[in-house]
């Protein structure tokens, strides 16, 4: 329940802030309030992060028996405190204390000085905020005070450290001021559940975390919560990513300088596509959410890009195939894996290229595991997507402390479209989430299916998941032998390299499972007790009529 009433009480700030920004004059675009609102929520974050810090660090002198309120001791360790844990300093000007006390007629002008302050003393967080964002909006004194106290309500002491908030509210304001923000523009949120699933299969615990279209950075901040709570140490992970709108790149800086994680987000936003900000770059880990079916992503200087030498050069009319084809350029060789989501479309996209190029993936066996999740997942669409898992080590070994089989030729294909009745109340799109338990079912199915010991050819559960083997040729591979295969065996060359779930998994007629004699004896027996029943009360009512001289036909 408790978890339940901290939904309402942010769903209410943002909702009081959104209807200030809606009524005060010269808010600005849809991009303009949501840049606003979410520059003062990290300030706010940033200023309860250092607030937090020297309370610590008092804390801390107390304990060695130093007084914290000494002139000395506060000149050696409070002016100019550093801290370990990813914590900023900030100068007088920059704290939030010193915001919310400011008289609401000199609110812009401080607010602008307190970014221009940070920038100056924080190399890592320059190009995060836009200079001038508040005097040149110029905001009432009224309307900008306003917003201020409803964003001083916001703090991870009332809504949980754990939670990316910055992501959260940038989600609410993607939803609520903007209903044709779309993907297609770099304006969309991957929620927590499926960001969980996904780091949850591929386990990105150390090395190098890589995303191609980063957006808000909601994908590295909640990976790396994961990794916390698994391995405890976010330091041995490093993140890469990349954004092409503006305003977002500079939300995933400020979001990842909060939670103290090192990242290279490049030095500018562009396009993933026409300049690769990381090229030539391998990485461990790749985690995901491209926009769906994004149309206009090419230009004739990409003919002979080297990320689809091997392959074809994608349709220019859908970049689904061309993310693919990029993050497997951007996997460490012998090693590297990805999981990523892609509408369903991808799956069997007949288009020649998009063919041509699923084909070799599967020849190349790069593709592990082919996930369809369920509908109504998304704040943005209602559609059902499906997450990909490539693999450039399928061979087996040791694996975050796992020994692995010789998966090779293999593909664990599973269903979770029935998974759809945890309800998600008051959104747009979002009615269905993941819970934690739907969660470890599927990467146990997975860890189980890669686990040394287990027959990946048998390896299936009816409408639910199924191994299947890539071509016909290797269907007897552990023998050695390559034989004719009989009509009808089911591998994915048999079904035209489609990989569509349901070509493969087994679903049940249900229908077959009915007693047709007894039913029909039930059905039989409630008619004649309905048919009996109205006899009586027709009964009744004629009596009933002819006790005051009418009668009744």
């Amino acid at each position: 329940m408790a978890k339940k009433d901290e939904k309402i009480n942010l769903d209410k700030i943002l909702f009081n802030c959104r209807d200030y920004l809606r009524a005060a004059r010269n808010s600005g675009s849809f991009f303009e309030k949501r840049d606003m609102m979410l520059t003062l929520v990290f300030l706010r974050f940033i200023g309860e992060k250092y607030e937090d810090g020297i309370e610590k660090l008092r804390e801390q002198l107390i304990e060695q028996g130093l007084d914290p309120d000494d002139e000395n001791i506060r000149k050696a360790f409070f002016d100019d405190a550093t801290f370990t844990d990813g914590t900023y300093y900030l100068p007088v000007e920059a704290r939030w204390s010193t915001i919310i006390n400011t008289p609401a007629t000199k609110l812009n002008v401080i607010l602008d000085n307190a970014l221009k302050v940070i920038s100056e003393n924080h190399e890592q967080l320059r190009g995060c905020f836009i200079e001038g964002t508040f005097t040149q909006r110029n905001l009432a004194p009224n309307d900008i005070k306003k917003i201020v106290d409803e964003v001083n309500k916001i703090s991870h002491k009332t809504f949980g450290e754990e939670k990316d908030l910055i992501g959260r509210v940038y989600e609410y304001f993607l939803k609520e001021f903007a209903v044709n923000a779309t993907k297609e523009e770099g304006e969309f949120y991957t929620p927590h559940d499926v960001v969980q699933l996904i780091a949850s299969i591929i386990e990105p615990y150390d090395g190098t975390l890589y995303d191609p279209c980063c957006g808000s950075g909601g994908m590295f901040i909640q990976s790396t919560e994961l990794v916390k709570s698994k391995q405890g140490d976010i330091s041995k992970i490093n993140v890469y990513g990349q954004e092409k709108e503006p305003a977002t790149h500079r939300l995933a800086k400020m979001n990842l300088a909060l939670r103290g994680i090192s990242n290279n987000l490049g030095s500018m936003s562009d396009s993933t596509f026409t300049n690769d900000l990381h090229k030539g770059m391998y990485f461990n880990y790749i985690m995901a959410n491209p926009p769906f079916n994004l149309k206009g992503w090419y230009n004739s200087n990409l003919e002979n890009d080297s990320r689809w030498t091997d392959y074809a050069i994608p349709p220019e009319s859908n970049a689904n195939y061309a993310w693919i084809l990029h993050m497997l350029s951007h996997l460490k060789p012998n090693e590297g894996v990805a999981g990523f989501l892609l509408a369903n479309g991808a799956l069997s996209d007949t288009d020649g290229t998009a063919y041509i190029i699923r084909k070799k993936l599967i020849q190349n066996d790069k593709i592990e595991a082919i996930i369809v999740l369920p509908r109504e997942l998304f704040i943005t669409t209602p559609i059902s997507v499906t997450l990909w898992i490539l693999n450039q080590n399928k061979k087996g070994g040791n694996y975050h402390g796992r020994k692995l089989r010789n998966r090779e030729h293999e593909v664990l294909f599973m269903d979770l479209r029935s998974w759809n009745k945890n309800t998600v109340k008051n959104e747009h799109y979002k009615k269905t989430f993941l819970d934690e338990k739907q969660i470890n079912k599927v990467v146990e199915i997975y860890q189980k299916w890669q686990s040394e010991g287990i027959d990946g050819k048998c390896y299936e559960e009816p409408e639910f998941y199924k191994s299947v083997i890539t071509e016909n040729k290797y269907i007897n591979a552990s023998e050695d032998s390559i034989i004719d295969i009989p009509k009808g065996i089911l591998t994915i060359e048999n079904k035209d390299y489609t990989l569509i779930p349901s070509k493969y998994i087994d679903f049940i007629d249900h229908d077959l499972e009915i007693d047709y004699d007894n039913e029909m004896k039930r059905i039989q027996s409630e008619m004649k007790n309905i048919l009996e029943k109205e006899k009586e009360s027709q009964k009744l009512l004629s009596d009933a009529f002819k006790g005051i001289g009418y009668g009744i036909e």
